[in-house]
């Protein structure tokens, strides 16, 4: 997907066993964020940062959904251990990610994987792309701030 296009209706399950969609968030803004694997160092420090802030984000009309090829349990598990108060999407056959364009090909150490590339994108209350951070651009420790800075511009 790219600046400008419409996110998919159904997004999945979360954590909870919840149906998400699209729709259950017109009105409000979307950060919409997949990351690799849960329960991992990377993505730990990424999902803690995000739930650090997100009255802020919420403040500016944020609402947060993290999306990733992990079982609904391993979702559960992950929320649990670091209090994360938002909808993680279990997207174990990886059509979302697909539609977003959040899987394919990485290279780690010189090795060529086709997994979830960390991606984060900023979605308008109509439902539409408006900016995507790349996985070159995320720093995981700082990533809600840097999309903090990004929407106070």
């Amino acid at each position: 997907m790219n600046v400008g296009d419409k996110i998919p209706e159904v997004l999945g399950i979360d954590q909870n066993g919840n149906e998400i969609k699209a729709s259950d968030y017109r009105g409000r803004k979307i950060v919409l964020y997949s990351y690799p694997r849960a329960n991992t160092p990377g993505c730990t420090a990424e999902a803690c940062s995000l739930q650090q802030h997100k009255a802020a984000l919420e403040a500016a009309g944020y609402a947060i959904i993290g999306v990733s090829k992990d079982k609904q349990e391993a979702q559960q598990k992950f929320a649990n251990n670091y209090n994360l108060e938002f909808p993680l999407i279990a997207d174990t056959s990886t059509e979302l990610l697909q539609q977003l364009g959040a899987w394919g090909e990485k290279v780690s150490c010189g090795r060529r994987t086709i997994g979830t590339l960390r991606t984060t994108y900023l979605v308008n209350e109509a439902g539409v792309i408006e900016k995507i951070f790349t996985p070159k651009e995320i720093k995981t420790k700082i990533h809600a701030e840097q999309i903090l800075d990004y929407i106070q511009k």
